[in-house]
């Protein structure tokens, strides 16, 4: 037979309702009992029901992440496994489990989400996007489900917690080192635009160009999946063109790594004759030829606020709405150089 709560209870000199409130974190418990109480428990190797204790607590102690895509598509890019490893690390510390849901369409995750809310399989959400009219955001938010996006919503702005970085200036700032090295036709990749990270992106772009009395090239601009194929396709659309750009900010560092394999296969080089900038310093961004100039936005940091904020809003649902802005770097490499005016 197994170690019961009984049985911690008498090891740590407590009642075992003692130990009971212990597992559920009641804070009336001081923090001398709580420490006693979970010596005993590590001593005796104790662990608990945790379907008892969600039946006693209506707490799942678990979270659920959702993917803005399928895993086989999302995991492709590192974004999601470093900001999961955020997420993880700070649920494992506040003994959360995490429950990942993916989906082909937005059907099929909205189903998923559905399933978790009406099925009490967890505490929370964290949304790893932010989409436009996105009904997943709509249905949580219409059932006060506690749930925190990673990204900026699109609607409700005020009402609803999340965590992002300044995209726009981010974007301005990147765009503005092409600038500053003497590029004037500078082309922009970024993912679909039904999603505000690529909007938010656009603008400190277009931003950037204006301010430096440089015009906007509808043409110079494509829009494909966060993917390496996405870069690949990208490059197809804009070196057709009589006259491409020699500069090029693009949304997504796997994007990126494509459009250096694309521009070779042209017979361009980068930075000797294409510059690009790019965004998220993901590990494969400094190891790749030529290392990439890119935005590092803390994508593991981004994981980490999301889960501290998504747990306070689950153990109190009085806690306001909150908007964390994670700070972003510029990461300077060899992939952008100056251009010879010609």
């Amino acid at each position: 037979m197994g170690v019961t709560i009984k049985d911690v209870a008498k090891s740590a000199g407590v009642a075992p309702s003692t130990v009971s409130r212990v597992l559920a974190d009641n804070p009336r418990i001081s923090p001398a009992t709580k420490k006693r109480v979970r010596k005993a428990m590590k001593d005796l190797g104790y662990h608990p029901n945790v379907n008892a204790r969600s039946l006693v607590s209506s707490s799942t102690q678990t979270i659920g992440v959702v993917m803005p895509s399928s895993a086989d598509k999302a995991l492709q890019n590192p974004f999601f496994p470093e900001v999961l490893r955020g997420i993880s690390n700070i649920a494992h510390d506040l003994e959360y489990s995490l429950l990942l849901s993916t989906g082909d369409s937005e059907d099929t995750i909205l189903e998923a989400v559905k399933r978790m809310v009406y099925g009490n399989r967890v505490d929370g959400v964290i949304l790893l996007y932010s989409r436009l009219r996105d009904r997943v955001t709509e249905f949580l938010y219409e059932k006060e489900f506690p749930f925190v996006i990673i990204g900026k919503p699109s609607e409700n702005m005020d009402s609803i917690s999340h965590v992002d970085n300044d995209n726009v200036q981010a974007a301005k700032e990147i765009t503005g080192h092409l600038i500053s090295l003497g590029h004037s036709r500078i082309g922009f990749i970024g993912g679909s635009k039904d999603l505000a990270v690529t909007l938010d992106r656009l603008s400190g772009y277009q931003s950037a160009l204006q301010q430096a009395g440089l015009p906007i090239q509808e043409e110079y601009l494509v829009h494909t999946e966060f993917l390496k194929s996405g870069g690949r396709k990208a490059v197809h659309e804009l070196f057709k063109l009589s006259q491409p750009p020699t500069g090029l900010v693009i949304a997504d560092d796997l994007m990126s790594l494509g459009v250096v394999n694309m521009l070779e296969e042209f017979g361009l080089y980068v930075p000797e004759d294409i510059s690009i900038v790019s965004f998220n310093d993901v590990y494969l961004a400094e190891i790749t030829r030529p290392p990439l100039t890119t935005v590092d936005i803390n994508i593991y940091e981004l994981g980490v606020h999301a889960c501290k904020c998504l747990v306070e809003k689950v153990k109190d649902s009085s806690e306001p709405a909150k908007r964390i802005i994670v700070p972003f770097k510029i990461k300077y490499r060899s992939s952008a150089a100056k251009r010879e005016q010609t």
